[in-house]
């Protein structure tokens, strides 16, 4: 499966095996330390090994990758994924995704600010939210 290679920088890579839209965006991340080998922040130059575990950070998302095998051209989809093993922890895909089944607080457009009243309630509203997630955690374990 091997593209014959022995070199590939990080950036390239990363964009290779669509972690990234764009080159310039993974080498971005790179600069900006989202990408980390060992918990080190690694420069877009950093050539890439097989068998070396990389953390890359996109927003609220965190995905840990394993390199499995080298690739140097942008590849569909399907393809991309015999390059990586994606060893992200479970408890972290599902926190990610629990953040889109959050309830959303929300007051009526007018209605000016929340009184002190208002604001008590809130605040218990999600207190008891913060701690049903936690029982949830716990019950997951």
């Amino acid at each position: 499966m091997s593209q014959g290679l022995d070199k590939v920088r990080i950036d390239k890579y990363l964009w290779s095996i669509r972690q990234f839209k764009t080159r310039s965006l993974a080498t971005e991340a790179c600069r900006a330390g989202r990408v980390k080998l060992d918990g080190q922040n690694i420069k877009p130059s950093y050539i890439v090994k097989i068998g070396e575990v990389f953390t890359v950070q996109k927003g609220i998302e965190r995905k840990v990758i394993k390199v499995v095998d080298l690739i140097e051209r942008r590849v569909d989809a399907k393809t991309a994924v015999l390059f990586y093993e994606d060893i992200t922890p479970i408890e972290e895909t599902h926190a990610y995704k629990s953040v889109f089944h959050a309830p959303v607080l929300k007051r009526d457009r007018g209605s000016g600010r929340p009184t002190k009243r208002d604001r008590r309630e809130i605040d218990e509203l999600q207190h008891r939210l913060k701690n049903d997630e936690e029982i949830d955690k716990e019950d997951n374990k």
